[in-house]
C-alpha cells in the first residue's frame, strides 16, 4: 500500500490508495472512473449535492464506498491525534461538484452542453479540473502497475482517453 501511495500526488493518496485496494473502481466503466476520480480533484463547489436520481447504480455505489473510505480515514487519523473532525476530513478529501460534468465530458458530450450542468462555476475551473483529472488517471494507472492489476490500468488508460479531447486539451495561445 506504501508504495502505491507513493505515486499519488494529486489526489488524498491514503483514501485513493485504499479505494484502489477495495476495488472499488472495479465495476465501473471507464468514464464513471473518471467521475469518480473527479471528486478528489475538484476544488469548486457547484452547489448542487449529488443527484442519485442521474447515477448509474455501480457508480452511485462506488461515491457512497469512497465516503465511507474517507470516513474510515479520517477517524484513523483523529484517533492518532491529528487535529479535525473525520466528518471535515470527508468533505475537504471528496467534492462531487463536478462529478455528473465529467461524467458526460467522458461520455462525449459538447463542452457547450456540460457547463449548464453546473451553472455556478466557471468553464476554467472545469477545464482545469479536466486538465488535473488526466494526471490523477496517470497516477491510478502507475499504481495498477505497481499492483499487477490488469483492468484497473485498462480503464485508467481508457478514461484518461475519454477525457482528453477537444478544447480542453486544445495547446493553449499563452504557453507556446
Amino acid at each position: 500500500k506504501g508504495r502505491v501511495a507513493c505515486e499519488v500526488q494529486s489526489a488524498h493518496a491514503l483514501v485513493l490508495t485504499e479505494l484502489i485496494f477495495e476495488g472499488v473502481m472495479a465495476p465501473l466503466e471507464p468514464e464513471e472512473v473518471a467521475a469518480l476520480l473527479s471528486a478528489f480533484i475538484c476544488q469548486e463547489k457547484a452547489g448542487e449535492a449529488l443527484d442519485s436520481a442521474t447515477l448509474s447504480p455501480s457508480l452511485e455505489k462506488a461515491c457512497a464506498r469512497a465516503q465511507e473510505i474517507a470516513l474510515a480515514v479520517g477517524h484513523a487519523q483523529q484517533s492518532c491525534g491529528l487535529p479535525g473532525d473525520a466528518v471535515t476530513f470527508v468533505d475537504q478529501t471528496l467534492n462531487f461538484g463536478l462529478l455528473q460534468v465529467v461524467l458526460e465530458w467522458a461520455r462525449g458530450t459538447p463542452f457547450a452542453a456540460i457547463t449548464p450542468l453546473a451553472p455556478r462555476v466557471q468553464e476554467g475551473s472545469i477545464v482545469r479540473t479536466i486538465t488535473r483529472l488526466d494526471n490523477t488517471c496517470r497516477e491510478v494507472r502507475a499504481a495498477a502497475r505497481i499492483i499487477g492489476d490488469p483492468q484497473l490500468f485498462k480503464k485508467a488508460e481508457a478514461a484518461s482517453a475519454a477525457i482528453k479531447r477537444d478544447i480542453v486539451f486544445a495547446a493553449s495561445l499563452y504557453i507556446a
